[in-house]
């Protein structure tokens, strides 16, 4: 069925922003401008005093299947993918046998078809096993659907297979994804180090863990020339020398998420476990230098890394307890907030979640350019909300920010010219 979305503030980073209108045909992007007319049969939305922007896109979730499907699957993380806005989604290889294979690769892709919501999109292994020491099948993955390569949560800490991976992935077109931490600077930690670890008796981090291993990838980049994007940076130096390598010519792109600029080490105390995360929770001046390096463009893409885990796991010691929370569900109107905040323009911000992804790994996506797939996001920008986690559609809670008021809200999502998501709409 045809679809007509009338009156809506469009913002095609790059292309349009502008009141118009949006005509989707065969799932396809048909036309965009005012006062299109509805085609016989179609149906007709109103996003008169909304945004429509194209699906968001993002580059880093754990959808946990197989192997941890009490944790997520991958219905249920599309599910929550599309009540976010994201029509795309990249999980990451470290499930349950790990995602090095073609088997494990095309699994992926056809419980993504059978679920009929987000596109998911597998990123493979590294290394077999993510054990860091023999290459996986880097031809066979990105034949059989991967998009990039990383063993994300387990670095590669060996340098020299690094540099193989990326001359394999420079021939075959990926883009290789690093975890940067050197393991053996955080073993045994926790949380950020610094004063608060010391105060709480808490084993932690030092920023250094992650800077070290953001100037070996940048120097690996820049001697093979491949494609490396950075996940999850948390640290004032890993800003400052991805800005450095790019001035430079190197190809680097890096990401942020969004409990790294609104939070910081502070919300650990009380051992609050839905403040760990992997890099963890780093000082003020940290979110600062990541706001910087979002507003000045140092910083591409938002992306969530979405790490669900059962009640009972967080329910640990802090020591004991695994790192990550949820993200599907609240990134866009955190990111919102950098908006009223006069960190980004809401350009800016829509581009950091849309076209911005899309160009980092080379997908066809984060546009309404005509003939595009037809990949859309209706958001109400006024709404007020609260963040409660027993209404996520994640079958997870583990968030820090449950009980915030936030604005902004998705009110209609649609993937292929299929709606998979909508709430509050409103017919003509």
């Amino acid at each position: 069925m045809p679809i007509l979305i009338k009156d809506g503030y469009v913002i095609d980073p790059g292309r349009f922003v502008g009141p118009a209108d949006v005509l989707i045909e065969n799932g396809k992007i048909a036309a965009l401008g005012q006062n299109l007319s509805a085609p016989v049969g179609s149906r007709t939305i109103s996003a008169r005093g909304k945004l429509v922007m194209p699906g968001l896109v993002d580059l880093h979730v754990h959808f946990r299947e197989p192997g941890f499907e009490y944790k997520e699957t991958i219905q249920s993380g599309s599910a929550a993918a599309v009540a976010g806005g994201f029509t795309t989604v990249c999980c990451m290889p470290n499930t349950n046998p790990v995602n090095d294979n073609q088997a494990v690769t095309e699994f992926i892709l056809e419980r993504s078809r059978l679920a009929g919501l987000a596109n998911v999109l597998p990123i493979g292994a590294i290394t077999k096993g993510s054990e860091g020491k023999e290459l996986a099948e880097i031809g066979d993955l990105r034949r059989s659907g991967c998009v990039a390569i990383s063993d994300d949560g387990k670095p590669v800490m060996n340098s020299l297979v690094m540099r193989r991976a990326m001359e394999y992935a420079l021939a075959f077109g990926l883009t290789v994804v690093d975890h940067c931490e050197d393991l053996h600077l955080a073993e045994g930690g926790c949380m950020n180090e610094g004063l608060i670890s010391t105060e709480l008796g808490l084993p932690g981090i030092p920023a250094a863990a992650e800077d070290v291993m953001v100037a070996r990838n940048l120097s690996l980049s820049e001697l093979t020339g491949a494609r490396l994007h950075l996940a999850h940076i948390s640290t004032a130096g890993s800003v400052r020398m991805v800005g450095e390598a790019k001035r430079r010519g190197i190809h680097v792109t890096a990401e942020a998420c969004p409990h790294h600029f609104m939070l910081t080490e502070e919300l650990v105390r009380g051992y609050n476990t839905h403040a760990k995360m992997n890099p963890p929770l780093r000082t003020w001046a940290d979110v600062q230098a990541i706001k910087d390096g979002l507003r000045d463009g140092t910083i591409d893409v938002i992306a969530t890394d979405h790490a669900p885990h059962a009640t009972q796991e967080k329910q640990q010691d802090f020591t004991e307890a695994p790192f990550g929370i949820v993200g599907l569900e609240t990134a866009l109107p955190l990111t919102l907030g950098l908006v009223e905040e006069g960190v980004l323009s809401l350009e800016q911000a829509v581009q950091k979640l849309t076209s911005a992804p899309a160009m980092a790994f080379g997908l066809d996506k984060g546009t309404l350019a005509v003939g595009a797939d037809a990949d859309v996001v209706i958001v109400d920008q006024q709404e007020q909300w609260e963040v409660d986690p027993t209404k996520f559609r994640s079958k997870s809670r583990n968030t820090p920010f449950a009980g915030w008021k936030v604005k902004g809200r998705v009110n209609v999502t649609i993937v292929d010219g299929r709606v998979v998501f909508e709430t509050g709409v409103t017919e003509r």
